[in-house]
């Protein structure tokens, strides 16, 4: 019966593999057209007892929202998108009214990806893709005051964060990868050709196994012209089995910290693909939503969720070798091939030893989700005290991979303690998907979350409409909206 049943699981798995292989990708964002934003709150279901309505419109790539000591809102516009779309970083001034104020304007180095506010200042963190990261202290007359410069921040990953705790700014630093190994993809996202020699730093020295992955050339015109390159290595430069990979601080992948008033960055843990949201619950340790690898670049990896991850200093998390404390020549418990791209081999691995085996995460998310801002209930009128609430800003198919069905473009909640995940705002149809998708007024792409002071308040940042083709995105200016949901 055991021979019988084996039989059985494998014909089921080659099935559903030829059927995923047959199958075109179907990705939120790949609509003919692009329809014009509308809004209509009856778009969108939520749980009995709660009210969402629409605060602003006509964001151009909204990314995060923060509230001063006197409630009044703030949203940051990022000034660059994927797509390449460059524009104004600004911080607004959402009025009373509805109206709109520019209270900072940054220069050509977005995205500004997160915002927070403390004792009289606000806090931005500033992507940096034209010149490294960023983290700036604006005050409330528009004066900007950089804290830390330079971080490695040029490439497919941002700065993002930050937030405030015990004198010290916490922010993430994404990869500049997918999955360690610079190739044709980078072109793609435009900042190889910007940045050649622009590659991956690790936090702590690393050795490598010597693996290799042969590329087009994408920096000559001759379309013969092959390169190989290793991890953490510039394109076109081949790592040794043995080599060892110096570490420092600042460095990709990870978590860090400064002082308040700015200063040397201090390394909290390390491991991550592109460590997105970042909040502190009601216990006192450190969340952050980590945004899954993509099926792409030289190094495709198939399957692999988003976490969201309670931090333990000091720790390393597992990229690029592992996902969600799985390693990925091994799959998952329930599934030994969960990272094997259909049709082809598992993702070489790339490190020849581990700094520790990495923790479980909290709970895993949507596979291409996208999930990012996070922040926790902390008031019970509002409900689901202690729980973290995650805004899914939705696949980006086909250029991270395949997809069935859209993915995320909602806002979820998570029980910390259980990992049980369920759905809080999302589009009312029979099908999950953006408003473009459908054709309606709902939700379109969430980006953030953020409480009021009370907790009575739950703002949604809604970055807009992203048309996605084989070309990559088509991010559409002046669509973003910010939302608030109250209980009634």
């Amino acid at each position: 019966m055991k021979h019988i049943s084996a039989l059985l699981l494998f014909a089921v798995l080659l099935f559903e593999t030829s059927c995923y292989r047959i199958r075109k990708s179907a990705g939120g964002g790949q609509i003919k057209d692009i329809p014009p934003r509308t809004i209509n709150t009856a778009d969108i279901a939520m749980p009995p007892g709660y009210k969402i309505e629409m605060v602003a419109q006509g964001f151009t790539f909204p990314t995060a929202a923060a509230l001063d000591d006197k409630s009044n809102l703030y949203v940051i516009e990022a000034g660059y998108s994927y797509g390449e779309v460059w524009g104004e970083p600004k911080l607004i001034r959402v009025n009373k009214d509805g109206s709109k104020t520019t209270i900072a304007t940054g220069t050509k180095n977005g995205p500004w990806s997160g915002i927070t506010f403390h004792n009289g200042n606000f806090y931005v963190a500033e992507g940096g893709e034209m010149e490294g990261g960023k983290i700036l202290r604006i005050s409330p007359d528009g004066k900007m005051t950089p804290l830390i410069s330079d971080l490695p921040s040029v490439g497919d990953h941002h700065t993002n964060g930050p937030v405030i705790k015990d004198g010290y700014i916490y922010f993430g630093q994404g990869t500049a990868t997918n999955s360690a190994i610079v190739g044709p993809d980078n072109a793609e996202f435009g900042w190889l050709k910007r940045k050649k020699d622009f590659h991956d730093v690790p936090c702590k020295d690393i050795t490598l196994i010597g693996t290799n992955y042969e590329s087009d050339n994408v920096l000559t015109d001759d379309p013969n012209d092959k390169v190989s390159t290793g991890a953490y290595l510039p394109f076109g430069t081949a790592s040794n089995a043995g080599q060892v990979i110096k570490g420092k601080v600042p460095c990709n992948g990870s978590i860090m910290r400064i002082p308040l008033e700015g200063g040397k960055p201090e390394l909290v843990a390390w491991g991550f693909r592109n460590p997105f949201g970042l909040a502190f619950g009601q216990n006192g340790k450190l969340y952050v939503t980590e945004n899954g690898y993509d099926e792409r670049g030289s190094r495709p990896v198939w399957g692999t969720a988003d976490v969201l991850w309670e931090i333990e200093e000091g720790k390393w998390y597992g990229w690029p070798d592992w996902s969600a404390g799985d390693l990925l020549t091994k799959g998952s418990a329930n599934n030994p091939e969960e990272y094997k791209v259909p049709g082809k081999d598992y993702p070489k691995p790339l490190l020849q030893k581990y700094p520790n085996d990495p923790p479980r995460p909290v709970a895993i998310l949507g596979v291409h989700a996208s999930s990012n801002g996070i922040d926790f209930s902390k008031n019970d009128k509002f409900g689901h005290v202690g729980e973290a609430f995650i805004a899914e800003f939705g696949d980006m198919a086909p250029k991270v991979g395949k997809v069935l069905a859209p993915v995320g473009f909602k806002v979820i909640r998570v029980n910390t303690r259980t990992g049980v995940i369920q759905d809080f705002a999302v589009n009312n149809t029979k099908k999950n998907g953006p408003a473009s998708w459908h054709g309606g007024g709902g939700l379109e792409r969430p980006v953030s979350v953020k409480f009021s002071a009370d907790g009575n308040e739950l703002y949604v940042v809604d970055f807009g409409i992203m048309k996605m083709t084989e070309r990559g995105p088509m991010p559409q200016m002046n669509t973003g909206v910010v939302w608030k949901i109250t209980r009634q």
